[in-house]
């Protein structure tokens, strides 16, 4: 069981940049990959980037170029630098950890989410 807290989110204009920074507790030795998703008001969960323990990274083509994930696992904790904001970037954007525990052939799995925060991109 991995617990996750985001922070950073806030108000920002378009073109501008912002951090938001995840830390997670509890189990994290078993955690494999990471990401960041975000919903919008009025539009479903989406994916934004993600990236495993040794580094690849998968992005959303609407936020590649843009944002970039990283992570340091000796905090144990996830980023996501967000330059050149848009206004269709303002959602609740989530933290994500699946964790893998168990040998390949009976192995289990589990996902685990963060509370979210909000970023708003606005003028």
């Amino acid at each position: 069981q991995v617990q996750l807290v985001e922070s950073g989110g806030g108000l920002v204009r378009p073109g501008g940049s912002l951090r938001l920074s995840c830390v997670a507790s509890g189990r994290t030795r078993y955690i494999n990959r990471m990401g960041w998703y975000r919903q919008a008001p009025g539009k479903q969960r989406e994916l934004v980037a993600t990236i495993t323990s040794t580094g690849v990274t998968n992005y959303a083509d609407s936020v590649m170029g843009r944002f970039t994930i990283s992570r340091d696992n000796a905090k144990n904790t996830l980023y996501l630098q967000m330059d050149s904001v848009k206004p269709e970037d303002t959602a609740v954007y989530y933290c994500n950890a699946d964790s893998t525990y168990g040998a390949a052939v009976e192995s289990t799995g589990r996902t685990d989410w963060g509370k979210g925060t909000l970023v708003t991109i606005s003028s």
